[in-house]
């Protein structure tokens, strides 16, 4: 009896193309371009972070707003669009199951986070994730966002703490994928998801530990969040 592949080499395919394609995607430095297009080096002041949180200290409401939105979108169309685009484009099929659709999905949401996580523009130097992977979340396990996003609500507004109530986001994400979700591989890449989130927060929690982490609209303090 002939040994077949669990995927096969079309399959393959579209998993590359749709990582590949979600991670420049991903990879686009929404809050260095924002901040360069302004005449500042988003990496040379505050944090030092490109994300959306370190654009909104320097730039304002406005900016921020808009980093935050994009960033978002980029994870939710590496989700949407750049999964189905590649299955369109190189799948065995036009329509494909629902499970195999639904792991392209998965890789390319993963892929966009790391893009942003890790961009090639920036010597691999990139944001926290936070907004990027909540698009990702939307696109993939909505009720389970609403779980976290409400945690990250009450968080911040008792706290003040951007990194504290993305913690605690995290941390929820894994358990109300479970509960509402009722899917082991979901729980695993939300788990998969949180801890990368964790990780890229370690200075937050060291800061939070240590008393000297910025609460917005607080008191500024040097190497805030």
């Amino acid at each position: 009896m002939r040994w077949t592949p669990y995927i096969s080499r079309v399959e393959m395919m579209v998993y590359v193309v749709a990582a590949i394609a979600a991670y420049f995607l991903g990879s686009i430095p929404t809050g260095y371009l924002v901040a360069k297009a302004k005449g500042v080096d988003i990496r040379a002041v505050g944090s030092g972070n490109i994300g959306a949180t370190n654009v909104f200290r320097i730039l304002g409401k406005g900016a921020g707003i808009f980093v935050l939105t994009a960033d978002a979108l980029k994870g939710f169309l590496a989700c949407g669009l750049v999964a189905n685009l590649a299955w369109q484009m190189f799948g065995p099929s036009a329509d494909g199951s629902q499970g195999a659709r639904l792991y392209v999905s998965i890789v390319a949401g993963i892929c966009a986070i790391l893009g942003h996580n890790y961009t090639c523009w920036l010597n691999f130097k990139g944001g926290k994730g936070i907004a990027t992977s909540a698009g990702v979340l939307i696109a993939l396990v909505p009720k389970a966002f609403l779980v976290a996003l409400l945690v990250w609500l009450v968080v911040f507004f008792a706290s003040r703490y951007v990194s504290l109530a993305s913690i605690m986001a995290a941390l929820i994400l894994p358990f109300a994928t479970w509960q509402l979700e009722g899917s082991p591989v979901l729980m695993l890449i939300t788990t998969l998801m949180s801890a990368l989130a964790i990780y890229k927060h370690r200075a937050n929690i060291q800061r939070l530990r240590a008393g000297t982490e910025n609460r917005i609209g607080g008191s500024k303090t040097k190497n805030s969040a």
